[in-house]
């Protein structure tokens, strides 16, 4: 059963006297598990309704209805489904102490990929999840790999698992597409057991519509947790060099480059990212595949239509690994419209190891990197660094903390080039200069 959280106005639900609160018990005698069910068997012409009422009445519906037509009902959303796995890589398990709850559910929910592009291993289904996404054609999914190898696939995952090929061939003869990815922890599953792993989703065809390489990302929160150590420089040359070569192989056989390497490879083998058509429809670009080279474009695309001029002083704050690329940018942005944006790269304390994202830069860690400074007519916060939908970091500090003890403005900002624009403008409008 599934909860109707919301009923559209002037919709077949609302004439049909459905209201928030009434439970979807079953769609043609099939019983409905959550929302995808329900937009699955919605999806007929004729559709039979049983719906339990808050007073606890039971009513039937019948609909004749087109197959495209919405009811304009929106359901609850489903809880994810844990995971029962121990990675040895798992970012749940490298967290601080102390943080929001929801940070340390560790979930493995093929409806979250489904829906939001969530990676899973593919390693908690049963014969009926199988059966179910096949037969709701939950296309495409996001899976994550790492090995082929089941033994070192096995080491990986913290437990033993069935092979993950067979799983995905089923999936892919049933209609499935996929996008796949390989964590790449150094002297684990890189080198030729990395080649292999790519040999082996390549002969998959064409229906793996992409492989994400990700360098393995580790915070300062790794006691007790299995050995392991981010690339070197040399590994990742060696990393993008076998990824080049795929990439060539696959142009010429399939059209496309098919796997692509995260930005944080190019960065650690100090080599120049590729340009934007190389990414092509930039198929892993949540997964941190060639956000750099979109940001390029978008600062072309921008900076060639400004015409306006605000000379400001401003500041805005970005991870480490980040700060050189958005200097460059806040640099030609000066020089076309006046407006001075000073950045900082603020370091994560609260994460500590290797974690040097924005996404990852706590309050706290802003508080005390920028507490001395002068910070101009306002400060911008990128909205990757807070919780989506809100105005909190991942340590619960607020916008508001931050703009009374720096006592300037604090806007959130999209975190695009654009964004950066659209904030300046906006600070400009409340002050005189």
């Amino acid at each position: 059963m599934v909860v109707i959280e919301h009923v559209a106005p002037e919709s077949i639900g609302r004439e049909l006297d459905l209201e928030t609160g009434d439970v979807l018990l079953r769609v043609n005698d099939q019983p409905v598990e959550d929302c995808l069910d329900a937009r699955f068997l919605l999806a007929e012409e004729i559709v039979l309704l049983e719906v339990r009422k808050a007073d606890g009445t039971i009513w039937e519906l019948e609909i004749d209805k087109e197959v495209a037509d919405d009811l304009g009902l929106v359901f609850e959303h489903p809880q994810p489904k844990s995971c029962g796995n121990k990675c040895i890589f798992c970012f749940v398990h490298q967290l601080p102490r102390g943080l929001r709850p929801s940070l340390y559910l560790m979930d493995e929910d093929f409806r979250f990929s489904f829906l939001y592009g969530a990676y899973v291993t593919l390693s908690n289904l049963s014969e009926a999840d199988l059966q179910r996404i096949i037969d709701q054609q939950l296309s495409p999914l996001y899976v994550s790999v790492h090995s082929t190898n089941p033994e070192l696939r096995n080491q990986m995952l913290g437990r033993e698992v069935d092979p993950v090929l067979p799983v995905m061939q089923r999936l892919l003869e049933g209609g499935i597409e996929m996008h796949a990815q390989i964590v790449v922890c150094p002297g684990w599953n890189d080198a030729d057991q990395l080649g292999k792993t790519i040999s082996d989703l390549y002969a998959l065809g064409k229906k793996v519509l992409s492989l994400a390489l990700v360098p393995v990302g580790l915070t300062g929160h790794r006691a007790r947790l299995p050995d392991l150590r981010v690339p070197t420089p040399s590994e990742a040359k060696v990393v993008l060099d076998m990824l080049g070569s795929w990439q060539r192989e696959s142009l010429h056989e399939r059209g496309t480059r098919w796997v692509f390497a995260a930005d944080e490879w190019y960065l650690r083998a100090r080599r120049e990212f590729p340009d934007y058509a190389s990414y092509e429809d930039f198929p892993q670009l949540e997964n941190g595949v060639g956000m750099i080279a979109d940001f390029r474009f978008q600062a072309r695309q921008l900076l060639s239509r400004i015409r306006s001029r605000f000379p400001l002083h401003l500041t805005t704050v970005t991870g480490l690994s980040f700060a050189g690329e958005l200097k460059i940018f806040l640099q030609q942005l000066e020089r076309k419209a006046a407006a001075s944006v000073d950045i900082v790269a603020v370091e994560s304390r609260l994460f500590g190891g290797d974690v040097s994202v924005a996404g990852l830069v706590s309050g706290a860690d802003i508080l005390r990197q920028l507490k001395h400074r002068s910070l101009g007519a306002a400060l911008l916060i990128p909205d990757i660094m807070l919780k989506e939908g809100t105005e909190t970091f991942l340590d619960d500090i607020t916008l508001d903390r931050l703009a009374a003890e720096f006592s300037v403005p604090v806007l959130k900002i999209r975190s695009t080039p654009r964004g950066v624009w659209q904030g300046i403008r906006r600070i400009a409008s409340r002050v005189a200069y």
